[in-house]
C-alpha cells in the first residue's frame, strides 16, 4: 500500500447488515487492521453475525461488535459503508443507521465517511449527498444526481469528509484515502 501510515490508536466503524458485498467489508477491514486500526463492525439491532453477498451467492459470516443503536459516532475516527445492493438498501430504511451516519458527519473526531459501490445510497438518505462530488457504482448515478450530488466516474473521490469509490477494484485507492485522512 502506498502512503504507509500508522493507524495505531485509531478506531474505525464499518456499518453493515446482511447482504454486504463481501470484498467491500472484508478487504478494507483487513487493510485498516494491518495499519494498526481497531475496526468494529456495527449492525442493526438483533444481529450478532451478518452474512456477506459474494458476487452471486451468500458468502462469509462476520461477527458484529456492536449495534448501531448503542454506538456513539464520537468513539470513532472514521466510518466505512460497504456496498452490495442488499446491504445499503436495508440500512437506508433503518432510522438508527441513517441517524448514526448523519451524526458521524457532524462529529469532529470523524475524519472520513467512506462509501463504496451502492454504499453512497446511505449518503443520500442521511442528506449528505446534496452539493457533494461523489462516485459510486454506475447504476446509482441518477439517484445521487437527483439528491443534489455531482457524480464523477473516478476510482476514488474525496469531498470534505466524504470518500467514495465505484466497486471492489477501487478498494486499494479507497482504503488509502481513508488512511490519508485518518492518520
Amino acid at each position: 500500500m502506498s502512503n504507509q501510515r500508522s493507524l495505531d490508536g485509531k478506531k474505525i466503524a464499518i456499518l453493515a447488515t446482511n447482504g454486504f458485498e463481501q470484498s467491500e467489508l472484508v478487504k478494507p477491514k483487513a487493510m485498516l487492521e494491518q495499519q494498526g486500526a481497531q475496526v468494529e463492525v456495527l449492525s442493526i439491532e438483533g444481529q450478532s453475525k451478518i452474512t456477506a453477498w459474494d458476487e452471486d451467492n451468500w458468502g462469509v459470516d462476520v461477527d458484529v461488535d456492536a449495534h448501531v443503536e448503542d454506538a456513539n459516532p464520537a468513539d470513532y475516527d472514521a466510518l466505512i459503508l460497504p456496498g452490495g445492493q442488499i446491504n445499503p438498501d436495508v440500512l437506508r430504511v433503518n432510522e438508527s443507521a441513517v441517524s448514526f451516519i448523519a451524526k458521524a458527519h457532524k462529529e469532529a473526531r470523524i475524519k472520513a465517511i467512506a462509501a463504496i459501490c451502492h454504499g453512497p445510497w446511505l449518503l443520500v438518505e442521511s442528506a449528505l449527498a446534496n452539493n457533494a462530488t461523489l462516485t459510486s457504482f454506475p447504476s446509482i448515478k441518477t439517484d445521487l444526481e437527483n439528491a443534489g450530488a455531482t457524480w464523477v466516474d473516478e476510482e476514488v473521490v474525496n469531498d470534505g469528509k466524504l470518500v467514495t469509490s465505484r466497486n471492489p477494484d477501487d478498494i486499494p485507492a479507497f482504503v488509502n484515502k481513508v488512511i490519508e485522512l485518518v492518520a
